[in-house]
């Protein structure tokens, strides 16, 4: 595994008008999705590659599919990896991790390590002095104008279109929980833009994410959407002005992207 960014060095600033005087609050995050360990994966390399991204970053997050086939012990090499790590590890499952339908024992080797598993939930981090919310779920299916899954029919197509509004229901409830964080993170397997699926087969696009997704972002404006599984897709987007980023690994050419978050502290009395 190589350790590295996606391009240039980024910042993301969170407040475009900063009051006069106001604290100034800087992060420092490493991003990735798609590791897909498996039987063959070199343990010693994940371990330095996590090693090393720590060493630089405040905040590690995943995107989902750490495994191959959703077996526990496929998970082992990232567990291991992260273990002693002095960060925050982050994550929401994907497609892949569900695959051998052995998500408790899959769940329990992540957390064992320390590592931080967001299904339909959120996590607030304190982190250089600031409230870092981090909104994360895996996502699912449903497409896009023209390709939309219907809530109509029969009623296994009526359940998947069900399936993904508990998602995006999950996302609000979320976003509602740490909109005080000066710093909000949304973390996804699934996309939920087609900009960051330019590159893939419009024929799956449907099957890569939803924009039933985008609703609860664009309701709450957070500060950064994450998302992984659209392995030949672009790695830029937006929602309306939210930044939006495809950290597949094989979308990056490196295993993690690297990146700098500023923005102005957030009083909860500052929100109603």
């Amino acid at each position: 595994m190589r350790a590295g960014g996606y391009g240039p060095e980024m910042s993301i600033t969170t407040s475009s008008r900063p009051k006069e005087g106001a604290e100034r609050l800087c992060i420092r995050i490493a991003a990735a999705g798609d590791i897909h360990c498996g039987s063959e994966t070199d343990v010693a390399q994940v371990a330095a590659s996590f090693a090393d991204v720590a060493s630089r970053v405040d905040l590690i997050l995943l995107a989902g599919d750490l495994t191959t086939h959703g077996e526990p012990e496929q998970a082992a090499p990232l567990a291991a990896a992260c273990r002693d790590l002095d960060v925050p590890v982050v994550t929401v499952l994907g497609n892949h991790d569900w695959h051998a339908n052995r998500r408790d024992e899959l769940v329990a080797v992540l957390e064992e390590a320390g590592i931080v598993v967001l299904e339909r939930g959120y996590r607030i981090f304190r982190i250089q002095g600031a409230d870092v919310g981090v909104v994360g779920t895996k996502g699912f299916v449903g497409g896009f104008p023209g390709s939309h899954i219907p809530d109509f029919g029969e009623p296994l197509l009526r359940e998947v279109y069900a399936y993904t509004k508990q998602e995006a229901e999950s996302l609000e409830e979320g976003l509602q929980a740490v909109a005080v964080c000066p710093f909000r993170i949304v973390l996804l397997h699934y996309a939920p833009t087609a900009q960051t699926l330019e590159g893939e087969r419009k024929d799956i696009w449907t099957f890569l994410g939803t924009d039933r997704l985008a609703s609860p972002i664009v309701e709450h404006m957070p500060d950064l959407v994450l998302h992984g599984h659209a392995h030949a897709g672009a790695f830029q987007g937006d929602i309306c002005g939210v930044p939006v980023y495809n950290v597949a690994v094989p979308v990056m050419g490196e295993d993690f992207w690297e990146l700098e978050m500023t923005g102005e502290a957030r009083l909860p009395s500052e929100v109603h």
